[in-house]
């Protein structure tokens, strides 16, 4: 999960104990556990291709999807944003190709900085190259992998602090209105109810031009997650609240696509998600 950690309404950090609990009390003010305790490299072992159960069902289904919406005659643009970016990229290596500038963003400092590190070639930097060539595969030529990191590097032009509770996410950044948004995995782990998940929707609409288009995929039904071992809290979504979400937050859903958990990955503890879904949403105007 890619952490946009959410405030609450008076500026103050909202609590989020280490165990799981829908009832927050906002109040409270504790440590931020996903600035203290969210440790990308421990994150990033879901995304060794071919030796993670999850991961590989994550990106399997998550890839194929963004190859469809990005390919040859689908969204384009200028300027795409990804909110909550994580220390990932594999959620560029489609839209790279049909986005100009790409602007990535996140919550935690950590996890900026270990997407610095690769976008900067810099030592310890993980290693995408499996994931990459799978996605030079499903677009017909794995050889180019090498081709398609450096299109990355040159298409992310910015990385960005980013709070989706704040009216203005990106503040104190000022970017033109988007041509599309991006957002994976991150809005069931930045919200921890279902108006500050309806909240986040329609901040991140202000940062769309009229028409423009929001991606969005992420986990049905899930409680929390496993960072090593630390545990996290996540808001359960199911497609009726998705469908109802984005439709008070001025979105039209042209396509949802979703997925039931692997049989074999229900025994893994790390996470309880029951499914997938990844979704194409236009701004309505």
């Amino acid at each position: 999960m890619k952490i946009l950690r959410a405030k609450d309404t008076s500026g103050s950090t909202s609590a989020v104990s280490a165990c799981f609990s829908l009832r927050l009390d906002w109040e409270r003010k504790e440590p931020d556990v996903y600035q203290e305790n969210f440790e990308p490299t421990s994150y990033l072992e879901y995304y060794r291709m071919n030796q993670d159960p999850i991961g590989d069902e994550v990106l399997h289904f998550l890839l194929k999807h963004y190859n469809a919406t990005f390919k040859s005659g689908g969204l384009e643009g200028k300027l795409l944003i990804d909110i909550g970016s994580g220390p990932t990229i594999y959620q560029f290596l489609s839209a790279c190709e049909s986005f100009q500038e790409i602007v990535a963003t996140d919550y935690t400092d950590k996890n900026l900085q270990e997407l610095e590190k690769w976008l900067k070639k810099m030592p310890g930097a993980f290693d995408w190259s499996p994931v990459v060539k799978y996605v030079c595969e499903l677009e017909g030529n794995r050889d180019k992998w090498a081709e398609k990191e450096e299109r990355v590097r040159r298409a992310v032009t910015r990385v960005l602090k980013c709070d989706v509770l704040k009216e203005q996410p990106l503040e104190p950044a000022v970017l033109t209105p988007a041509d599309g948004l991006i957002s994976s995995l991150c809005l069931e782990a930045a919200c921890p109810t279902p108006q500050a998940c309806r909240d986040a929707l329609r901040h991140l609409r202000t940062l769309l031009r009229p028409g423009g288009h929001l991606v969005l995929s992420g986990s049905f039904e899930s409680t929390f997650f496993m960072v090593g071992d630390k545990r996290f809290p996540t808001l359960p979504l199911n497609e009726k609240f998705l469908r109802e979400a984005l439709q008070e937050a001025g979105f039209i859903i042209e396509k949802l696509e979703k997925v039931a958990r692997a049989t074999e990955t229900h025994l893994d503890n790390r996470t309880d998600y029951t499914g997938l879904f990844f979704l194409v949403a236009q701004r309505g105007d």
